[in-house]
């Protein structure tokens, strides 16, 4: 029955699309609040339609996990920027004064040691990051749900997006909280059996399998969950709005 209906409405969106165009049809997904987090991009219109879908019919899908032995064996790392001197610092302590803080809509905001996240209970898979620049690689991700750190700050019902922030300069990007809850999507400490490297986000990165690559940001320090991203400045966010959930891996 709950398919029929999923089936229903994005048959409906769908149709609405093709005989009266996509503003209509954003209209119909709006009342059914499957908007998504970067739908004001230069794509919005019809991401919504395409993130609608998604959202309705892949909401709990997984994405792909792999065999130990398809590991890559040299995994990509992406370029970096000259880290600032506060990262930097924080190295060179070995991050023991790194904190994720928390903040927004939330009953106890809070800040997280790297050793607070270890504590907690982790999760890893072997999973595929794809880049929007056409590379890819295999590795085993492992942290901590990021489902679960919000359950112990407490998230408030009306909540619907989850702000991640970089210690990289103008840098961060939004999911919504379907992602957020998913089971795959990690606050990933390790990577290969180790600790993750600088070079692929260390010490903290989000993790979404689900997600193309420029969702899966690193040095992590800072969540903000909101209702509304519109008080939002401009940062990797905004960027990333042009790509949006087109790119979406999930099906």
């Amino acid at each position: 029955m709950i398919i029929s209906r999923r089936k229903l409405i994005v048959s409906g969106l769908a149709t609405t699309a093709g005989a009266s165009g996509l503003a209509v049809a954003a209209h119909l997904a709006q009342k059914y609040g499957l908007v998504p987090p970067d739908h004001g991009g230069i794509y919005g219109l019809g991401e919504t339609l395409t993130y609608a879908s998604q959202r309705l019919l892949t909401r709990h899908s997984l994405a792909r996990e792999f065999p130990r032995n398809q590991i890559s064996p040299r995994p990509f790392p992406n370029y970096l920027d000259p880290l600032t001197d506060d990262f930097k610092r924080l190295q060179g302590g070995g991050f023991a004064d790194y904190r994720l803080s928390i903040d927004g809509m939330v009953h106890q905001p809070a800040s997280f040691s790297i050793a607070d996240l270890k504590s907690c209970p982790f999760r890893s898979h072997i999973t595929e990051l794809a880049c929007e620049e056409g590379w890819s690689y295999i590795a085993e991700w492992i942290g901590v749900p990021l489902s679960h750190v919000l359950h112990l700050v407490g998230v408030h019902p009306q909540a619907r997006y989850i702000v991640y922030v970089s210690m990289e300069p103008d840098t961060w990007d939004s999911i919504d909280m379907a992602d957020a809850l998913h089971p795959q999507t990690l606050l990933c400490y390790g990577m290969n059996g180790s600790g993750l490297p600088v070079a692929h986000g260390g010490p903290l990165r989000m993790r979404l399998p689900r997600q193309i690559g420029y969702k899966n940001v690193k040095f992590i320090n800072r969540l903000t969950v909101t209702e509304s991203l519109k008080k939002f400045g401009k940062g990797l966010g905004s960027i990333g709005a042009e790509y949006g959930y087109a790119w979406y891996t999930g099906i």
